[in-house]
């Protein structure tokens, strides 16, 4: 029986759960986004969200106890400068799971697993102004562009007043 046992096992004994846990959080760290099960998302969710709470106190003790548990010394510096400095003042929940559905081959349920931080999309933040084109491709210049806007609402509302 496994009352009260939390740990989702994956089908894999300890040593291998622990070493795809700990290659998959420095896939998330160095990359900031990647696409796995979503049970492997959950259970590197429970892994990974201590090591980004401890990575705020950036001491040697600190950095000596995320190495033991990630074993990759540029996804430790990566965490410890950029991931760091901005979840500095949020206090918790540094991840978010997005499900895309089924895998082709055999419909196991699918989902991206990201730093909530490092996702501007859904941050709000404004994507750069694309230039106007012509139907042909070529790029307008702005006035022309609002002069034809202009032409273009004058004669919608003059066709509105007949």
């Amino acid at each position: 029986m496994r009352h009260g046992d939390k740990l989702n096992n994956l089908g894999r004994k300890s040593a291998h759960r622990k070493a795809m846990l700990a290659n998959m959080a420095s896939s998330l760290i160095l990359h900031k986004r990647i696409s796995t099960t979503v049970a492997k998302a959950k259970a590197l969710r429970l892994y990974v969200e201590p090591l980004l709470t401890k990575s705020k106190d950036d001491s040697t003790h600190s950095r000596r106890t995320v190495f033991a548990y990630l074993g990759n010394k540029e996804a430790v510096d990566m965490l410890f400068k950029d991931v760091a400095t901005k979840i500095a003042d949020r206090p918790g929940g540094y991840t978010r799971i997005l499900k895309t559905g089924g895998r082709l081959g055999d419909n196991a349920d699918m989902c991206f697993i990201e730093l909530v931080d490092y996702n501007e999309s859904m941050l709000g933040a404004k994507a750069p102004a694309k230039a106007k084109t012509s139907r042909r491709g070529g790029k307008k210049k702005a006035t022309e562009t609002k002069a034809v806007d202009k032409k273009e609402e004058s004669t919608d509302e003059s066709a509105k007043s007949e």
